[in-house]
């Protein structure tokens, strides 16, 4: 388990963590700052040593401090010791400055004894001298350490509590978005949506929480679709069931008759609620990719031709000029035949639906890139630009009334946008109110026949 995950708050693991580094970052400055003054408490001693000769040299001798030996050298060259023996081969002096030094295993610091300014003999206190090696180095630093603990051990607790005042103030900062963001997810869980986290931070925290106000939105927004959806299919399913209800409550009072045109107009209202349910149905499956695809090389000027004859039927009493402008050479779509003749019968069924008589819908395609681009394109009143973001959502009506005049349902241009999708295309739509409306999905091109060998 790792060390923090016991702490139960980000302010605490801050906390925690920026007060571990500085401790460790404190011991490992004091241990080289101790390595750097190792030879502080020497030349502490030197100075006492130096005191010590001064008052052997002027008759005023001092306690003589442990392990410390004095020589007297006079000028004819005889020498007196006192404390412990050494053996070390001193060094001459003539001159009248104080001289420092080592022989051999000692340390020593070198006095003239003057009189009358004349130099009768040279004072030499000395001691054993410190090891070289590193051994003997890291013996010094921790003897520092030692004699210099208590004040490394408060600049440490000072220089922790700061840090921790500091790992506090800023986790405040940090954590209060975090915070926010799980009172915000407590409450979407409920189904209140509307929750947003506002924050200037523009780091990692940030970024969160921005990403967390897209979803927040996203979900918001899917809710209102949600709803929405309930709302107009229950909207939708009512209008022909009440109307067959009137006819059918009409018939058992008396007060219609079974004759053609009662009977012709419950069926179309049963006909309706059919296409609704199945359109549904249809929706349903190819969003969740249940409605199986069967691809092949698919011919487009031929299924275009096929598509504008139906509609030419059914809407013979437009007077609307249905145009097919697709190249006979254009390559063919790698697309399945049936969902393709579905999206092209919606678009241009749309397109004749709402132009006005006397205008022209057009069906033309180009090669773009690695795909076939087709566009249906009219001459009707436009549509205008707010309603172009929505038009492929499910029972959006740009005319409401007159859609549900002509029998739309509002679920074919979503069912278009599925299935383009589904076949990796993209469905959009471009208009200008008063010139027209033009509709453009891409299609993928088939791949060549020896590809399709090698696959």
């Amino acid at each position: 388990m790792r060390p923090l995950a016991k702490l139960t708050s980000i302010r605490a693991k801050l906390g925690s963590t920026i007060v571990f580094a500085v401790a460790m970052t404190l011991i490992l400055v004091f241990f080289f700052l101790a390595y750097a003054l190792r030879d502080s408490p020497r030349d502490s001693e030197l100075i006492k040593m130096y005191a010590t000769a001064r008052g052997v040299a002027t008759d005023h001798l001092p306690t003589l401090p442990a392990e410390t030996s004095i020589v007297y050298r006079a000028a004819d060259g005889t020498e007196q010791t006192q404390g412990p023996k050494v053996s070390a081969e001193l060094p001459v002096f003539t001159d009248q400055t104080p001289h420092s030094g080592i022989s051999g295993p000692f340390e020593y610091v070198a006095v003239p004894k003057l009189s009358s300014g004349v130099v009768e003999g040279t004072i030499y206190v000395l001691r054993p001298a410190p090891g070289q090696g590193i051994a003997a180095r890291l013996a010094a630093t921790f003897q520092y350490i030692e004699t210099q603990w208590w004040q490394l051990l408060l600049a440490g607790v000072i220089a922790a509590s700061i840090a921790l005042v500091m790992a506090r103030l800023l986790a405040l900062g940090m954590t209060k978005p975090l915070r926010e963001m799980a009172n915000a997810a407590t409450k979407m869980a409920t189904g209140d949506y509307s929750q947003r986290i506002a924050t200037p931070s523009k780091d990692e925290v940030g970024q969160l929480a921005a990403a967390f106000n897209r979803m927040s939105g996203e979900l918001d927004s899917v809710e209102q679709l949600r709803r929405e959806l309930v709302a107009n299919v229950s909207h939708e399913l009512k209008t022909p069931i009440t109307a067959l209800r009137a006819h059918l409550e009409n018939l058992l009072d008396g007060v219609e008759k079974p004759d053609p045109a009662t009977l012709e107009i419950m069926l179309s209202q049963s006909d309706r609620l059919t296409r609704l349910v199945e359109q549904l149905l249809e929706l349903s499956r190819l969003e969740s990719g249940d409605l199986p695809f069967e691809p092949r090389a698919l011919p487009l000027s031929s299924l275009v031709t096929d598509v504008v004859s139906e509609v030419r039927v059914s809407r013979s009493d437009r007077e609307v000029t249905v145009d097919n402008q697709v190249p006979l050479e254009l390559d063919p779509v790698w697309a399945d035949p049936e969902r393709v003749h579905q999206v092209l019968f919606n678009l241009l069924d749309n397109a004749v639906r709402f132009t006005p008589p006397g205008g022209a819908v057009t069906v033309s395609a180009q090669r773009q890139n690695g795909s076939c681009e087709v566009t249906v394109s009219d001459t009707g009143p436009g549509i205008p630009p707010e309603h172009l973001p929505r038009l492929f959502e499910r029972f959006y009506r740009v005319d409401s009334a007159r859609s549900a005049k002509d029998g739309g349902t509002g679920i074919g241009l979503a069912i278009a946008r599925s299935v383009v999708e589904a076949h990796g295309g993209h469905i959009r739509a471009e208009s200008e109110v008063g010139r027209g409306s033009a509709f453009t999905f891409d299609l993928p091109v088939a791949p060549r026949e020896s590809d399709r060998r090698n696959e």
